[in-house]
C-alpha cells in the first residue's frame, strides 16, 4: 500500500535527520537563542513549496513571536507558472531583503531543497552582509547532483554559516511508479523542512529557559492565555513586517 510506504519513507527520513543532523542543528539554535536574548528577531525565507516552513513557524500556537517570515508572493507556488522564473533572477534578493528589517547579530534561515537558484543564494548573501549569521536548509544529495544557476556558481551550501541537510533524495521524491517510464512522487522536503525548523525552535526555547530568559511563545487564541498575544505583537510590530501597526 503506497500510503504506508510513504509513511515509512518519511521515518526512515526522519530518523536519519535526527541520527545525523543534530550537530547542525544545535549551533543554528544556540545562535538563534543568544540573538533573541539581546532582543532580535529570526528571519525564515523560502521560495516555492519552501516558503511554507516559513509560514509555520510564523504567529502560530505554540511558537515564538520573534520570527519575521520573509514571505514574498511572487515566489510562492501560487505564483503559478511563474515563481520558478522568479526564484532564478539575480539582483531581485537585494529588493526582496529592502523591505525588512535585518540587523547585525540576528539569524536567518535560508530553505531551498536544491540550493542551486540565484535568489535564496542572493538572500543569504545579502543577509550575511548584513551582518547576520545565515543558516540553510536544504537537500544535500539533490544540491550536489545538480550544476549551480548561479552566475558565480554557488550553491546555497557555499553561503551559509550553517549547514542543516534534510536528507531528501534527488528530485523530492521518495516513490516511483512502476512501467518503462517511472515518475517520482512522494516529496518530502516540505515535511522534513518544518520538522528540522520546529526542533530548532524547540531547542531555543530549552536554551532560554536554562538561562532564565522567558522566551516570547504565542498562546493558542482558542485556549487560556491568549490575552498576552496582542501584547507579543505590539511589542515586536517594529521589527517583523506582517504585524499589524499601531
Amino acid at each position: 500500500m503506497s500510503a504506508i510506504t510513504y509513511w515509512q519513507a518519511v521515518q526512515e527520513i526522519s530518523r536519519t535527520i535526527v541520527d545525523t543532523q543534530l550537530e547542525a542543528i544545535s549551533p543554528a539554535a544556540r545562535a538563534i537563542a543568544d540573538s533573541i536574548e539581546r532582543g532580535g528577531v529570526l528571519h525564515v525565507f523560502g521560495s516555492g513549496h519552501s516558503h511554507m516552513v516559513a509560514e509555520d513557524v510564523f504567529y502560530r500556537a505554540g511558537g515564538l513571536a520573534c520570527v519575521d517570515a520573509m514571505l514574498e508572493f511572487p515566489l510562492m507556488e501560487l505564483n503559478v507558472g511563474r515563481s520558478t522564473e522568479m526564484e532564478r533572477l539575480h539582483g531581485y534578493a537585494e529588493v526582496l531583503v529592502s523591505g525588512y528589517r535585518l540587523e547585525a547579530g540576528e539569524v536567518a534561515v535560508v530553505v531551498s531543497n536544491s540550493g542551486i537558484n540565484a535568489v535564496p543564494i542572493e538572500v543569504a548573501q545579502a543577509c550575511k552582509s548584513r551582518g547576520l549569521t545565515v543558516v540553510a536548509i536544504v537537500s544535500k544529495r539533490h544540491s550536489e547532483s545538480v550544476a549551480s544557476r548561479h552566475r558565480d556558481g554557488l550553491k546555497l551550501t557555499d553561503v551559509a554559516d550553517v549547514v542543516i541537510d534534510n536528507c531528501g533524495v534527488p528530485g523530492d521524491a521518495a516513490l516511483a511508479t512502476g512501467g518503462d517510464f517511472p515518475v517520482g512522487y512522494g516529496p518530502t522536503s516540505t515535511l522534513t523542512g518544518i520538522l528540522i525548523m520546529q526542533m530548532i525552535v524547540a531547542e531555543v526555547v530549552s536554551l532560554l529557559e536554562a538561562r532564565g530568559f522567558k522566551p516570547p511563545m504565542f498562546s493558542s487564541a482558542n485556549g487560556h492565555g491568549a490575552e498576552g498575544n496582542a501584547e507579543l505583537v505590539r511589542a515586536h510590530q517594529k521589527r517583523i513586517r506582517y504585524f499589524p501597526k499601531a
